[in-house]
């Protein structure tokens, strides 16, 4: 439990040190300055100084090595990259079908529109929210993927540090939708165990990333654009299910949702595979027939 505790604790704080610089220069450049997105290059700045420290490459040489293996941001030929790429898109569209499921038998909820000064111009606010999507992907995947997920997975298995990062990880939108967050953790643990099993996969935390922040552009550009948040997929109030009854469209929803889900899984194990394929000659042999896989 004293490994829960203190990952959990750990990645909250590397959590807040890298988003809330950010949170405060937009918050100042919403207000001061429109017409230009002077915030980013300051964020930029404090980001790339922060994942330095993070992934131990500055800072106390005593605790490098732990945060570089908590970080988890090892380098990937570029047959993994592409493999866990293509992985990760398949568990993107599981995610889509499940909320097109989801939908069907809860009222999910609604959400505040992203609302921007009237006197700024639109490519100003499309860079704030790139660079909040980019700030969202490297600092919640160093967070819940690298220092939460990894410690509670060296100790207790993917599906137990999966439950926890993804737990944590809804509780933590709690501002977005206050009344909701509760009937909003199913989402919020399958988008961990998206980017978890991926990482998990991979044994690198830099898929996810890339994936992440990309998501998290279309789906804030989408909401910036029509006031809809990424978990309404389909009509704004499709038909419940204890309403209308189970039609075919429902049927074949779930049926393409499971479907998607077991892809996902089985993508997840070729791109595991082929990890320890290229890792193979040079993993060090401590039980019979059994590797361990380098952190780096």
């Amino acid at each position: 439990m004293g490994t829960i505790l203190a990952a959990i604790g750990i990645g909250v704080l590397v959590l807040l040190a890298g988003n809330l610089p950010f949170n405060v220069l937009r918050a100042w450049n919403l207000q001061a300055g429109t017409a230009v997105p002077w915030a980013i290059a300051p964020a930029a700045l404090y980001l790339w100084a922060y994942w330095r420290f993070i992934g131990g490459r500055w800072g106390a040489a005593a605790s490098a090595a732990s945060r570089r293996q908590n970080l988890r941001a090892n380098n990937l030929s570029a047959r993994v990259w592409g493999a866990s790429l293509a992985a990760g898109l398949i568990g993107f569209g599981a995610l889509i079908a499940l909320l097109v499921l989801a939908a069907r038998l809860v009222r999910l909820p609604a959400s505040s529109p992203i609302v921007t000064p009237p006197d700024m111009p639109a490519v100003t606010a499309l860079s704030l929210l790139v660079m909040a999507s980019i700030v969202a992907g490297i600092t919640e995947e160093a967070a819940f993927r690298g220092y939460m997920q990894s410690p509670i997975e060296r100790r207790y298995g993917l599906g137990v540090a999966v439950l926890v990062s993804g737990t944590l990880f809804g509780l933590l939108h709690f501002p977005t939708h206050p009344a909701d967050v509760l009937w909003m953790l199913p989402y919020y643990i399958a988008v961990s165990a998206v980017y978890g099993g991926l990482t998990w996969a991979a044994n690198s935390i830099l898929p996810a990333l890339v994936l992440h922040a990309t998501g998290d552009v279309v789906v804030l550009t989408r909401w910036w654009l029509t006031g809809r948040p990424e978990w309404q997929i389909g009509p704004a109030l499709p038909p419940l299910v204890a309403e209308s009854g189970t039609d075919r469209q429902f049927v074949a929803t779930a049926i393409v949702a499971v479907v998607l889900v077991v892809a996902t899984a089985l993508a997840y194990r070729a791109v595991r595979r082929l990890r320890f394929k290229e890792i193979a000659p040079t993993a060090k042999f401590v039980q019979p027939n059994r590797a361990v896989e380098p952190t780096a």
